[in-house]
């Protein structure tokens, strides 16, 4: 029997609540599929940090190096200056653990949650690859005369070959499994010249790719064309800044935030894997937040960790709740959060039981 070991992360607002639902999901498909999790719970989020002066000690860190995969809830929380909790948590892991891809599945369950006039789950079927350790993210930044008339404000954006080529050469791996077997390149190089080392990167990984399709868009260009004709995206690749932008453009394809699920990863080296939604701290304890995003973010986990079959299910569990209607959505308030989870572990039991 395979084993797992898990670090769990509930974080801020809404995060523990969806969290829980998540945990119960997993813990459904490990009995159902025959593999087993040792999950480590972490406190480290606002309400931690306001009680103990502490955000992520180096000790819990290390800990958390040598797990299999890392489950977030969400972070974030107003009571504190912006950025601190999600520099020193999100950021911490992204960063040090060197998760260098951001994946964003965005798939359409049923045309029902799609804002766009005629356009079904057959039309929007992508997966965004954002490189997520380098652009402006690294923190690179200054002021000069802060707070004067003529202050000035300063941000790198950093781009190393190595970063582009391997998040590049991800791209193509992916399609590799996928029947369209295309990969587009968004970037601004046309504008941002510094962007020039994608180009000519993305040039020389696709030619050891010749059965692999290409296709370019600028990122402007492909925001338009993502709402306009979703259906030319399968495989896209992107800086870090550009991704982090059109793939909540993609979530709003598929349904909203509240399906939406990310994994920050390594391949072959401990990953985190979230919902995208945020923290939403006014809902907190109220018991309205979907945990369909946390769900989907367990089915890409157990991906990640090769439990190939159960992520299936997981996923296809969530697929028929929402084409039968019983899951009638996910925004807040729709089902209570509890409700939500007792639907996705009922239908994972009768969708297991028809493998």
């Amino acid at each position: 029997m395979s084993e797992y070991d898990i670090a769990i992360i509930g974080g801020d607002g809404i995060g523990p609540e969806v969290t829980a639902q998540a945990v119960r999901v997993l813990d459904t498909a490990s009995e159902i599929f025959g593999f087993s999790t040792r999950k480590t719970e972490y406190p480290f989020g606002t309400d931690h940090y306001l009680a103990t002066d502490e955000i992520f000690p180096d000790a819990a860190f290390e800990e958390v190096k040598g797990m299999d995969a890392i489950f977030l809830g969400a972070i974030g929380d107003p009571r504190v200056p912006v950025g601190m909790i999600e520099f020193g948590v999100i950021a911490k892991l992204r960063f040090e653990l060197d998760l260098y891809i951001n994946l964003r599945p965005i798939k359409l369950y049923d045309a029902s949650l799609c804002p766009l006039k005629d356009k079904g789950p057959e039309d929007i079927d992508m997966l965004i690859v954002r490189e997520n350790t380098e652009c402006a993210y690294t923190g690179m930044h200054g002021f000069a005369h802060k707070g004067q008339a003529l202050e000035v404000a300063t941000q790198t954006m950093v781009y190393t070959r190595a970063g582009v080529e391997r998040a590049v050469r991800y791209a193509f791996e992916l399609a590799q499994d996928r029947p369209r077997n295309q990969v587009t390149l968004i970037d601004k190089a046309n504008a941002v010249r510094a962007q020039d080392i994608w180009t000519r990167v993305f040039a020389e990984v696709a030619a050891e790719y010749p059965e692999t399709k290409t296709d370019h868009a600028y990122v402007d260009a492909a925001c338009m064309w993502m709402v306009k004709n979703p259906e030319w995206f399968d495989v896209a690749v992107t800086p870090n800044l550009f991704g982090d932008i059109v793939t909540d453009l993609g979530a709003m394809l598929q349904g909203g935030m509240g399906i939406a699920a990310s994994g920050n990863i390594h391949p072959g080296r401990v990953s985190l894997f979230e919902p995208i939604h945020g923290s939403a701290p006014k809902y907190r304890g109220k018991n309205v937040a979907s945990p369909v995003a946390a769900v989907m973010a367990v089915s890409m986990m157990l991906d990640f960790l090769g439990e190939k079959k159960a992520a299936e299910v997981v996923e296809g569990s969530i697929r028929a709740l929402l084409s039968s209607g019983e899951l009638k959505g996910v925004g807040t308030g729709m089902h209570s959060t509890d409700a939500v989870g007792d639907m996705v572990v009922r239908e994972l039991r009768t969708a297991a039981a028809k493998v």
